[in-house]
């Protein structure tokens, strides 16, 4: 476990680290010292607070609007349509959720692509029943476009909550949900009242592990708008590839590539200790 931990994380990051201190073009160019300066350079650099500005709304994509829409789906689909419909139709809808989560995201940055497509795209067919004036440049508009890979990475990440609070609902006995429905509680009180404080656990296992994933973002960014239009979709990990492979700007790639894996560190050590208050709150 040793080895393959300084194998797949700590030799990178120390790899990130020394070459950070360094200005150098790659390959067999020098390698020239620079001390902090790709650091400074760093944080007095616009084009990477926008960047990470950019993260916080890939964290309301990935994160925020995913979890609060998984939980609502999965207490339906538990304690409401299950008791209708039966656990048949409730796996045929669950794994309808979750086919996104399965699909390459290059296929699905394809899909997306022609959805927002400004001349034949689904969306603006659909619109275009409102006014031909209501045709968006959902990917080509600076003030739109960040919003265009939100719904993406929306569609994309519901399945994920969604499966794991369904799975903690099994273990949820039935009985709490019989005895608060006889004493009149309705569905949304049954969700309050007893679905949320016994799947908190889960609720921050997805909380921790797609706020991770929501500061890594780079696939769908690449695919559906490459960083644009006016750099209006950039995200750290874009801007790190952009210097490392498009600017040869290796240690200033990896000043990037270093400052965020210590700004996930923070963000990860601070929602565990969230928890562990949370939970110590709980047992008092």
């Amino acid at each position: 476990m040793a080895v393959l931990f300084t194998v797949v994380v700590a030799g990178p990051f120390l790899a990130n680290v020394f070459f950070s201190l360094f200005s150098w073009r790659g390959g067999r160019a020098p390698l020239r010292w620079n001390g902090v300066e790709n650091y400074t350079e760093l944080f007095t650099d616009a084009e990477f607070w926008l960047a990470f500005t950019n993260s916080l709304f890939m964290i309301a994509a990935v994160t925020v609007v995913p979890t609060l829409i998984g939980l609502l789906l999965a207490a339906m689909l538990f304690d409401y349509l299950g008791r209708r419909f039966g656990a048949a139709a409730i796996s045929v809808l669950r794994g309808a959720y979750y086919l996104p989560q399965i699909l390459p995201v290059a296929v699905a940055g394809f899909i997306w692509a022609w959805i927002l497509a400004t001349r034949d795209g689904a969306l603006n067919a659909i619109l275009s029943a409102f006014g031909p004036e209501v045709a968006p440049d959902w990917l080509g508009s600076p003030q739109l476009a960040v919003y265009a890979v939100m719904l993406m990475l929306i569609w994309l990440q519901i399945g994920y909550p969604t499966v794991i609070f369904m799975a903690a609902l099994e273990r949820i006995d039935p009985e709490l949900y019989e005895a608060a429905e006889l004493d009149g509680a309705g569905w949304w009180s049954r969700f309050v009242l007893i679905t949320l404080p016994q799947i908190r656990p889960e609720v921050f296992v997805v909380v921790l592990t797609a706020t991770v994933a929501a500061l890594k973002v780079f696939a769908p960014i690449l695919i559906l708008t490459g960083g644009g239009p006016e750099g209006s979709t950039v995200v750290p990990s874009y801007y790190a590839y952009r210097n490392f492979f498009e600017l040869s700007r290796v240690g200033y790639g990896s000043t990037i590539a270093t400052v965020m894996s210590l700004v996930i560190f923070v963000v990860a050590a601070a929602l565990l200790h969230w928890q562990r208050r949370s939970d110590e709150g709980v047992a008092r």
